[in-house]
C-alpha cells in the first residue's frame, strides 16, 4: 500500500504532459495523464481517486470548464487546479469561483508547479483535519460542567458572565486533570451560540514544541524568512482569527515568546516571522496553567507584566477532593458515556458501596483520572452493576494514612456547631503555624493554593 500522493493531469499536449509527469514522479508523487477521451474524463477520475488534477481550460471538442462542472455536479472529492495558456487569466479566476483551487499559467516554472501542488495538498490536509476535529469534539462542545457543589457553581456563574460580556482574554487555574480545556471549550461555545461550527478553536500546546517551532507555528512566517520557508505560512492567531485560540500550559513558555505575547494581548496585531507588517487579529485569547501563577513570577520563569494581562478575568478550577459531592455525578455521567460508546448495555448502575470509595479517594489525577476509571471498568467487566471489588486496590482498599482519609476524629456537640465558624478558624491556625507562608498552610490542609486565597478572602483573613 503507498502512501504517495495521486495526481492526474488533462492535458492533450504530449510535451506538457510529459515533462509535468516526469517532474511530479522526481517529487515523489504517483502520476497519470489523459491526453485523450475527454468526454469521458470525469468517471475515470472518480475511479482513480486522485487529490489533485490538474486541468487544461482548452481541450479539444470539450473545454476544463465543462469537466470542472461534472466533477463538482458528481461531488467528486478532489482537489483541481487549471492550467491556461491565457495571460490574462480570466477563465482560470472563473473556475475558482466555481470550484477549483488555484490556476498555473504556461508556460511553466516548475518551482512554481511544486508550491502550487504541495499548498494545495496542505490546505486540503488541514481541512479534513478541521472537519474530523469538529466532529471529534462537537460532543464536547455541548456538554456542561458536572457537578452542583458550591464551588461548581461559583465557577459556573463566572464562566457565564465573561462569556456574555465576551471578555478578550482569560486566565484559567487548577491541577491538571481538572477539565481546564473543557472549561475553555465551554466560554467558546457560549460565546459563538449561533454559529459554533464555523467559529475557529485552536488549542496550543506550550509545552509540546520547541521554542522555535512554537513561535513559528503561533506568528506564522513569510516566504525565505529562513532556509526552510520556501513559502509564507499563516500562524495559529491568523488562522483563529474571529474565534479562540487556548494556550495551555502557558507556565511553561519561554521568556522571548512571552514578550512577544504581551505585545499581541496589548496591541491585538501580530506580525510574522521575517515580516514586516502588522496583521490586525480579532479573538479571545485564553490560556491555562497547572502551576501557580503567582509562585512561577516570584521565581522570575514567568512575566509580571503578562501576568497582570492575562489574569484581568481568571478562573480557578478547584482539585476533585475539594469537590467530593460531585463525585457520584461524575462516575455516573462517565459510566453512562461509554457504556454507550463500548456498547456494554449490562453495566447500569454504581452501587452504594462503590461510590462511597470513590468519595473517599483523594484522586491526584482529578477528574481525568476518575474519567479513565470508569472507562477501565465499562471496558473490562461484565457486571450490571460497579462493585467495591472492581475499583483499583488503591481505592477500594486505600491504607489508613491515604490522601482524603483524615487520621483525627472530631465529635460534633450535642448542641452543633457553625462549619463555617471551624473551617476559617482552621485556615487561621494553619496560617498562624506556617508563618503567614500561603503555599505551606495550603499544603498544611491539603488544599490548593488558589483555593487557600478564595477562603482567605471569603473569611476576610487577609491580614
Amino acid at each position: 500500500m503507498t502512501d504517495k500522493k495521486r495526481i492526474f493531469i488533462v492535458d492533450d499536449d504530449e510535451l506538457i504532459t510529459s515533462m509535468l509527469s516526469k517532474f511530479l514522479k522526481n517529487e515523489g508523487y504517483e502520476v497519470r495523464g489523459e491526453m485523450e477521451g475527454f468526454d469521458h474524463i470525469a468517471p475515470m477520475i472518480e475511479s482513480w481517486s486522485p487529490d489533485v488534477v490538474l486541468l487544461d481550460i482548452f481541450l479539444p471538442g470539450r473545454n476544463g470548464v465543462e469537466i470542472l462542472e461534472e466533477l463538482i455536479s458528481r461531488n467528486i472529492q478532489t482537489q483541481v487546479i487549471m492550467l491556461t495558456a491565457d495571460d490574462t487569466a480570466e477563465t482560470a479566476v472563473k473556475c475558482m469561483k466555481l470550484g477549483a483551487v488555484d490556476y498555473l499559467t504556461k508556460p511553466f516554472n516548475l518551482d512554481e508547479v511544486k508550491i502550487v501542488i504541495r499548498n494545495t495538498l496542505e490546505k486540503e490536509q488541514l481541512t479534513h483535519e478541521v472537519k474530523y476535529l469538529r466532529g471529534v469534539y462537537s460532543e464536547l462542545f455541548d456538554k456542561d460542567i458536572i457537578g452542583e457543589s458550591s464551588l461548581i457553581e461559583d465557577l459556573k456563574a463566572k464562566i457565564e458572565k465573561m462569556a456574555r460580556a465576551r471578555v478578550p482574554t482569560i486566565l484559567i487555574t487548577g491541577e491538571s486533570g481538572t477539565g481546564k480545556e473543557l472549561i475553555a471549550r465551554r466560554i467558546h461555545r457560549i460565546m459563538n451560540e449561533e454559529c459554533i461550527g464555523s467559529t475557529p478553536f485552536i488549542a496550543v500546546n506550550c509545552t509540546a514544541l520547541p521554542e522555535h517551532l512554537l513561535e513559528s507555528e503561533l506568528f506564522g512566517y513569510e516566504k525565505g524568512a529562513f532556509t526552510d520557508a520556501k513559502s509564507g505560512k499563516k500562524g495559529i492567531f491568523e488562522l483563529a482569527d474571529g474565534g479562540t485560540i487556548l494556550l495551555d500550559e502557558i507556565g511553561d513558555m519561554r521568556p522571548n515568546l512571552q514578550a512577544k505575547l504581551l505585545r499581541v494581548l496589548e496591541e491585538r496585531t501580530i506580525r510574522r516571522i521575517g515580516g514586516q507588517k502588522e496583521i490586525l487579529i480579532d479573538l479571545t485569547i485564553m490560556a491555562t496553567t497547572n502551576r501557580d501563577p503567582e509562585d512561577i513570577t516570584e521565581k522570575g520563569e514567568f512575566r509580571t507584566d503578562l501576568l497582570h494581562r492575562l489574569n484581568t478575568f481568571s478562573l480557578f478550577v478547584p482539585p476533585l477532593r475539594e469537590r467530593r459531592e460531585d463525585i457520584p455525578a461524575l462516575a455516573k455521567y462517565f459510566l453512562a458515556h461509554f457504556a454507550a460508546k463500548y456498547k456494554n448495555k449490562a453495566l447500569k448502575e454504581i452501587s452504594p458501596e462503590a461510590v462511597k470509595a470513590l468519595s473517599a479517594y483523594g484522586w491526584p489525577g482529578n477528574v481525568r483520572e476518575l474519567r479513565n476509571v470508569i472507562e477501565r471498568i465499562v471496558v473490562l467487566e461484565n457486571s450490571e452493576i460497579i462493585m467495591p471489588r472492581h475499583l483499583p486496590k488503591e481505592i477500594s482498599h486505600p491504607p489508613a494514612n491515604a490522601e482524603g482519609l483524615s487520621r483525627y476524629k472530631f465529635i460534633l456537640p450535642d448542641v452543633g456547631l457553625s462549619l463555617e465558624d471551624l473551617e476559617k478558624d482552621l485556615i487561621r491556625q494553619a496560617l498562624e503555624r506556617a508563618k503567614n507562608n500561603k503555599s505551606l498552610a495550603a499544603k498544611r490542609l491539603n488544599i490548593s493554593y488558589d483555593s487557600l486565597r478564595y477562603q482567605i478572602k471569603k473569611f476576610g483573613l487577609e491580614q
